[in-house]
């Protein structure tokens, strides 16, 4: 397992218990709604401070129902994954189109031999760094002072 894979399960083990370890130990257990937001914490907080505190505003839309509020949550953080997504896919879309083209246009250093559509009785090409041989006109090997 490399290096990385590990690392990727070790977050994601963190995070299940992240999520699973508040509901296990049973906290928020003494409280009337255990898992309420920041929003609905800090206006209890607020009223028990001052009650006579008049907000500065109202939401511009109040859901029907705590079950829609959830539905529009869920609708929301799905639309921020899908624009996350989209943009690590096209990064690394990117990063593999470059490494392609970087590919094709790199010397490997290796010889491909003769080709294969020239026919049998074809005899090879020197390359570019190399001398004819003075039998068969191909090249033999690399001439002294030619790069490389």
């Amino acid at each position: 397992m490399s290096r990385n894979a590990r690392i990727n399960g070790l977050l994601l083990l963190l995070v299940a218990a992240l999520a699973v370890l508040p509901l296990a130990l049973g906290l928020g257990d003494h409280k009337e709604e255990p898992f309420a937001g920041a929003d609905a914490e800090a206006e209890t907080a607020i009223t028990e401070i001052r009650p006579e505190y008049e907000p500065w505003f109202s939401p511009l839309y109040e859901p029907p129902s705590g079950e829609v509020e959830s539905a529009l949550f869920a609708l929301q953080a799905a639309l921020g994954a899908g624009v996350l997504a989209y943009y690590f896919g096209v990064r690394r879309g990117r990063r593999q189109g470059e490494e392609r083209a970087a590919a094709r246009t790199a010397p490997t250093g290796t010889d491909p031999g003769p080709d294969p559509a020239a026919g049998p009785d074809a005899a090879p090409v020197a390359g570019p760094g190399t001398a004819p041989d003075a039998d068969s006109g191909a090249g033999s090997g690399p001439v002294p002072g030619a790069g490389a």
